[in-house]
């Protein structure tokens, strides 16, 4: 157990598509839903996303489907599509500048905690993929191995912090010494929530807040599959400049050295 953590968003934060889109297919194909469905699943998730999914409403309406869609789903298939399909829907699209962060925190001696509103039985064998084993995802409800139809715990939103929050307490964490990354605008209540957040590929709303705030941007742009990322090693490096620099010394170091090169051609000139 480490004395601090870093919080983790999933979804073109560490992976490069939607965890929950991604086994769509795998779905359909054994059975548990339509064609009508997957086109719907995915429908929604857009306009969750280019509405910066903080409305609570629309939270909520995403929350009811999921439980509506997934009621009588034996847990025991969900696990065994997720395991058999894991590396073909999920290991080509993990950021190496992701993998290369979380490994350079675990170094660190600090807990990596994967926060997603995806459902724990997806979220939890991505974690492993990656060497995590803490994991803050929905709960769904489960009766004689099926899916009940209710959500216990649905992992978006606010709802992200109260989840890190119980953790912190049991941990012991300083939410003040914890990290928390995300691309999403409905995720400023988790990165309000630390003392060192960082936006990787924001949307807009996410972007402007980031200015606002002076909080680092990273932009992930080399998702590379597990085995290759350890033949190929070093990995991607993570964009240095903005590691532990906020928004506004990254432009003020972009302008400067743009002056140096200035005047350095007008000397040589």
């Amino acid at each position: 157990m480490g004395l601090s953590a870093a919080f983790f968003d999933l979804d073109k934060t560490v992976i490069a598509k939607s965890s929950a889109l991604a086994f769509g297919r795998p779905f359909y194909r054994d059975g548990l839903i339509s064609r009508r469905d997957m086109v719907k699943s995915a429908y929604a998730q857009l306009m969750f996303r280019l509405g910066g999914g903080s409305d609570e409403q629309a939270m909520a309406r995403t929350r009811d489907y999921l439980a509506a869609l997934c009621k009588g789903w034996r847990v025991e298939q969900v696990q065994q599509i997720v395991a058999e399909t894991l590396d073909e829907l999920i290991n080509p699209y993990v950021y190496a500048e992701a993998a290369t962060l979380i490994a350079e925190h675990q170094a660190a001696g600090r807990d990596v905690v994967l926060v997603s509103a995806s459902g724990d039985e997806m979220v939890r064998p991505i974690g492993a993929l990656l060497g995590i084993t803490d994991i803050i995802a929905t709960r769904m409800g489960i009766v004689d191995g099926r899916y009940s139809g209710e959500v216990e715990f649905y992992a978006a939103g606010p709802s992200k912090v109260v989840g890190v929050r119980e953790l912190a307490l049991e941990r012991g964490y300083d939410l003040t010494d914890c990290y928390a990354y995300s691309d999403s605008s409905s995720d400023l209540p988790l990165l309000e929530a630390v003392g060192h957040p960082t936006v990787v590929n924001p949307d807009r709303t996410l972007r402007r807040a980031a200015i606002e705030h002076e909080w680092p941007v990273l932009e992930f742009r080399h998702p590379i599959p597990l085995g290759q990322r350890l033949r190929d090693r070093p990995a991607v490096p993570v964009a240095a400049a903005a590691l532990g620099v906020g928004v506004g010394a990254a432009i003020g170091l972009a302008i400067y050295a743009r002056h140096r090169r200035a005047k350095t051609l007008s000397r040589t000139g």
